[in-house]
């Protein structure tokens, strides 16, 4: 399938390709769903503070991982209440996702 949007960084459109892939498959599978969004809890900021030292803390050791960062995204945007704010934490989720991906496939192969 062809998209008219020009992606500039490398590996995006791979990215986009299979995250619209994923959504037409949850589309026919669920349908168009609607959920309260669960975020902004109480004790959901202490959790992102957490995950973000941990994450903080790893790298510091050289022990880093994209799991880290990702884990101190999403904990981000779980402790969010507001719905703009939310909508910028989940957009650095999912430029996690592609990074981490990215490396993924840029990887040598084994066999």
């Amino acid at each position: 399938m062809s998209y008219p949007t020009v992606f500039t960084t490398p590996g995006l459109r791979a990215f986009a390709e299979a995250v619209d892939t994923e959504r037409q498959a949850q589309l026919a599978k669920f349908g168009d769903q609607h959920h309260p969004d669960g975020t902004g809890y109480d004790g959901s900021t202490r959790h992102a503070d957490f995950w973000r030292q941990h994450c903080q803390a790893a790298f510091a050791d050289g022990e880093g991982t994209w799991g880290h960062i990702l884990l101190e995204e999403v904990f981000e945007a779980i402790a969010e209440k507001d719905p703009a704010a939310l909508r910028t934490e989940l957009v650095q989720v999912a430029a996690v996702c592609a990074a981490w991906i990215t490396d993924l496939d840029s990887r040598p192969t084994t066999a």
